[in-house]
């Protein structure tokens, strides 16, 4: 059974590569309040000059508009049991959401004016960093594919819009905005505190559903065994031998 809080403190000492450390360290990548920091930064910067605002407006709009979607599904599932048993499904991940909305811009941001190809190849880092996280959802047992993918797909698709849409600034991003952005993104899933994201939206989902406990993947799965036990315990309609008057066989 998935785990409804995963978010743990980790040490580098216990960081090996493909370990579950290794995958909950990933997982805390993805975290809003590591990622939204540093997005606030990017937009400090591009809101400087008049052709970095176009940039920011935009990626303000799809982040937020992608945010606003991803807490719906899950107040959905929380407060109304909106969830699928059989792909597991129980609402849009924030994590890889974030990851993807977020990552790619950034990484096009800190290739600069760098020549062809290594902006696109910093949009396609964010990207595969993006997907990493998402997977790590699953290998902690966070999420469920069906959880990761439109998660992820709607992020993607918050970041491709930003960066499809506008031009990123032509004043490369200065060195030290990206050193500190860097030290952000690597330091903090080690230091810091465990993310209360999931506890906002379960509180947020009981005050507007009127529920006294929420909704959780464990009861949904319970409540999709018993009523499978209750579809095959029932006997199969009988059969008249023989046909009935006006009836064919």
């Amino acid at each position: 059974m998935f785990n409804e809080d995963p978010n743990v403190l980790l040490h580098a000492a216990t960081l090996i590569p493909g370990s579950p450390a290794a995958w909950a360290l990933f997982s805390r990548l993805g975290e809003a309040q590591i990622l939204l920091p540093a997005m606030g930064a990017a937009l400090f910067w591009l809101l400087r000059t008049p052709r970095g605002r176009p940039l920011a407006l935009a990626w303000c709009v799809a982040v937020l508009t992608a945010a606003l979607l991803t807490t719906a599904s899950k107040v959905a599932f929380i407060g109304w049991e909106v969830g699928y048993a059989p792909l597991d499904f129980t609402g849009l991940s924030g994590h890889a959401m974030f990851a993807a909305a977020v990552l790619p811009v950034l990484m096009r941001m800190a290739a600069g004016r760098a020549r062809r190809p290594w902006p696109r190849l910093a949009i396609a880092a964010g990207y595969l960093l993006a997907l990493l996280i998402a997977i790590s959802r699953i290998k902690t047992g966070a999420h469920s594919v069906a959880d990761i993918v439109p998660g992820f797909l709607l992020g993607a698709l918050a970041s491709a819009a930003a960066l499809r849409g506008t031009r990123a600034p032509d004043a490369p991003t200065p060195a030290w905005l990206g050193a500190a952005m860097l030290v952000w993104l690597v330091a903090l899933p080690f230091n810091a505190p465990a993310s209360r994201t999931h506890d906002w939206v379960t509180r947020l989902s009981l005050q507007m559903s009127g529920r006294e406990q929420p909704y959780t993947r464990r009861a949904m799965h319970l409540e999709a065994q018993q009523e499978l036990r209750r579809t095959s315990s029932r006997p199969a309609p009988l059969r008249h031998p023989y046909p009935l008057a006006g009836q064919t066989t």
